[in-house]
């Protein structure tokens, strides 16, 4: 099981991660690790790829839980973006969707879920 956190954008504002791999118990440690350096950021906008994500479980769900509400307590805000049809079905049977922004999730016509 492998995992692939890519920063490819970092500035003093906003961030953009992509993600790639399975996130399950094995790897959602190392994404959690990869993702601390932005818990401190206040009035910051972070952007998280999930398009290269083939696989995730609760544990996944779980570090972004826990990321958002970080950077909600720090005035800064979570975007994930390119989610698979199966994974926003994750977010969405969880309620998550209606507090983390979603955009263009995997065959969705207008590109805004949130």
């Amino acid at each position: 099981m492998n995992i692939k956190v890519e920063i490819r954008e970092n500035d003093s504002n906003h961030a953009k991660v992509v993600v790639g791999g399975e996130i399950d118990a094995y790897t959602a440690p190392k994404l959690k690790e990869a993702l601390s350096e932005f818990l401190n950021q206040e009035n910051f906008w972070l952007q998280i790829d999930l398009a290269e994500v083939s696989y995730m479980d609760s544990t996944g769900l779980g570090v972004f839980v826990g990321l958002f509400k970080n950077l909600r307590a720090k005035k800064s805000e979570l975007e994930l973006v390119g989610l698979s049809n199966r994974i926003y079905r994750l977010f969405e049977i969880t309620g998550l969707t209606d507090i983390i922004e979603i955009k263009n999730v995997e065959g969705e016509m207008n590109g805004n879920n949130a």
